[in-house]
């Protein structure tokens, strides 16, 4: 089960669900229609949208969605109710993606009812959507999963099971939940149903992306995430980190699965679009990702470069960068970098230029632009003019 679940997980990417949840969203329709597009050309099985009861521009953005032909299937998200389930059943979507609060904070502080009620409630909707549109693919899932108690999750769980459902959602909302947690939960609720698994977690405590993928292990299926992991407060695991860490385990997969490509473009377009900056370390497509520092990692990154790293830049459509302006520099970078320039330097004289960029960097901040005149000037057989002369 659980080798399984890693050779044939399925993304249900929220952006345009969970990300519009983030303080920065406010998409208007063709942007929407925009990240739609750029998420199913770079490959999700699923596209997760906002539920159509939040606004009638939610029910028609939803119409123009689920009617635009994409290859992706497309979900909506309400609320386990009559009136919502009949909206999002209007709106021609190839999924509707029930929820309820389970754990002990919702049912007093939201929506007020006892556990039985919850059971019942939960039958109630998922027999009326069944009968409707016996075709339709559905997922039942519980809210603060992890606030919750065990027995009353199973519970709904069991009963929800007897109906029949596509797939179970267990949702870490408050993002307070363990990799060891998520292992018990999955692999509990894994042993009592046979429907697909879906794991939501956010990153509140910064878990998100190895609660996800421990989620698989533990035998679910289907995994949620955002572009740049937006949603409410932090958000959730994000596309990118989900990805670099499944490429981690078996980059050929992915590969095939995904246009890993169109990453970069992603995470550009939803930064841009709600008004933040891609951050310096983000997995894959942060400025630093693949930028090496260190003369002894520089060396082997120069003979080997699975050495220092676990991704591979070109797959992403991305460069690594070597950083050799700095007291930390190494002779087998700088003589890289003198090769890249043409310059005939003995390793000898490599090694005499190396020592002299270690003591400038000490004095001040060097630059590429630095290193450069610094090997002209050896190759031209100055090297004791001062740099800038």
């Amino acid at each position: 089960m659980e080798r399984m679940s890693l050779e044939s997980f399925n993304i249900i990417e929220s952006t345009l669900r969970e990300g519009e949840q983030f303080v920065g969203a406010n998409f208007t329709t063709d942007d929407k229609l925009r990240i739609a597009d750029a998420l199913d050309e770079f490959g999700v099985e699923y596209i997760e949208l906002t539920s159509p009861a939040a606004s009638p521009q939610s029910l028609d953005d939803a119409k123009k969605i689920a009617q635009r032909g994409l290859k992706a299937k497309v979900l909506t998200h309400v609320r386990c109710h009559i009136d919502d389930a009949k909206l999002a059943l209007d709106t021609g979507v190839q999924g509707i993606d029930l929820v309820i609060g389970t754990s002990s904070y919702l049912r007093e502080f939201s929506h007020g009812l006892a556990m039985q009620q919850v059971i019942e409630r939960a039958v109630e909707v998922l027999t009326w959507l069944r009968a409707q549109a016996p075709n339709l693919e559905i997922r039942f899932s519980t809210e603060d999963s992890f606030r919750s108690e065990e027995a009353d999750l199973f519970r709904v769980y069991l009963a929800v099971d007897r109906v029949g459902v596509d797939r179970f959602g267990i949702a870490d909302t408050v993002g307070i939940a363990t990799p060891m947690r998520v292992h018990q939960l999955v692999s509990g609720l894994r042993r009592l149903v046979k429907a697909g698994i879906e794991f939501h977690g956010h990153n509140d405590s910064g878990c998100a992306i190895a609660n996800a993928v421990t989620a698989l292990e533990a035998g679910a299926t289907h995994i949620d995430t955002s572009v740049l992991g937006i949603g409410e407060r932090n958000g959730i695991a994000p596309l990118g980190g989900f990805i670099a860490r499944m490429y981690a385990i078996n980059p050929a997969l992915v590969k095939k699965k995904y246009r890993l490509k169109k990453l970069r473009k992603l995470d550009e377009m939803i930064a841009n679009m709600v008004g933040v900056g891609i951050p310096f370390n983000n997995y894959i497509t942060g400025v630093t990702a693949f930028t090496h520092k260190a003369g002894i990692h520089a060396k082997a990154i120069l003979n080997q470069p699975e050495t220092y790293e676990i991704l591979n830049p070109k797959d992403f459509g991305m460069t690594r960068y070597i950083s050799i302006a700095h007291k930390l520099t190494g002779w087998n970078a700088i003589k890289d970098r003198s090769e890249q320039l043409g310059l005939p330097l003995s390793d000898d004289q490599i090694k005499e230029v190396t020592a002299h960029i270690k003591a400038l960097a000490d004095e001040k901040k060097l630059d590429l632009n630095d290193v450069d005149e610094l090997l002209y000037r050896w190759a031209d057989g100055a090297s004791n003019e001062p740099i800038g002369k």
